[in-house]
């Protein structure tokens, strides 16, 4: 039986210029002991954060910030703002050039193109491959965190852009690497559908007719965190690898001791 995940000591800051912020503290192992507060945060990126927002940031007293956005994502948004004293890594976990057509559709395609590439389930079923691709093609980059986490880089703030999928995906495969029910995990990924939290969709075309309400409900199911795209996940883990210890020791490369040593960064003593 799932236990309840509490809520975090304070209050959830509001950023007015960064999306999604969240600590996951609190989440439940399937051995009784939860993540510690303070440990292990997520966002959408940071490039637009305000002088308080920064303040904010840098009062959590950062060791590493995670970025996985790819350098078209970063021409188009802008580089993370520089906190005093934490390092900013960049591994991207996709191609700047895989899907570039596809989002620029996004952004300027009038509503018989969005059909055409959107319609049908054509949007949910990109996204589920994309969870499935990333989760095949990139263990380096999720094994280098993970090595990142256990050695010294807590505390850690991972992001991409809207701090759904990239994001999303690796700290599911953090939580999944220290123990922590997967219920536990799905319910801290749906909570980037809060209306505070969702990602901007930016359009060409700002009208009304850009924006209605046919072209809003296209696009969604790319701006959603749907537990579909991470049962796909957690489903080609299963596929490829049959286990989830099978995927951390021989996917991901992480020893025994490197899994100790990650839970005793992130965890709460038992």
């Amino acid at each position: 039986m799932t236990q309840q995940v509490p809520q975090a000591p304070s209050s959830e800051p509001e950023l007015s210029g960064v999306r999604n912020f969240r600590d996951v503290g609190g989440l439940p192992t399937v051995d009784g002991l939860r993540i510690r507060h303070g440990r292990l945060y997520r966002s959408g990126h940071l490039a637009h954060a305000t002088g308080e927002d920064a303040a904010f940031l840098g009062s959590l007293g950062l060791h590493t910030i995670f970025d996985f956005r790819n350098a078209a994502d970063q021409k188009l948004e802008g580089p993370d703002i520089e906190l005093p004293g934490v390092r900013n890594v960049n591994i991207p976990l996709t191609d700047p050039a895989d899907g570039v057509e596809f989002w620029r559709m996004v952004r300027d395609g009038d509503l018989d193109q969005l059909r055409q590439i959107l319609a049908d389930g054509q949007a949910a079923a990109r996204m589920s491959e994309s969870y499935r691709t990333i989760i095949k093609e990139r263990m380096a980059e999720h094994s280098r965190v993970l090595h990142a986490l256990a050695e010294d880089s807590v505390p850690a703030l991972m992001h991409c852009a809207a701090g759904k999928d990239r994001a999303g995906l690796s700290i599911a495969v953090t939580l999944l690497a220290v123990g922590v029910e997967r219920e536990a995990i799905e319910a801290d990924y749906l909570k980037s559908n809060d209306p505070h939290r969702r990602y901007k969709v930016h359009r060409s075309d700002s009208s009304p007719a850009g924006m209605s309400p046919e072209v809003m409900e296209l696009l969604s199911p790319l701006f959603d965190a749907r537990l579909e795209y991470l049962a796909a996940a957690f489903a080609t883990i299963e596929e490829t690898w049959g286990t989830t210890d099978r995927y951390l020791s021989e996917g991901l490369k992480l020893t025994p001791e490197t899994r100790e040593r990650l839970r005793e960064r992130l965890l709460d003593a038992g």
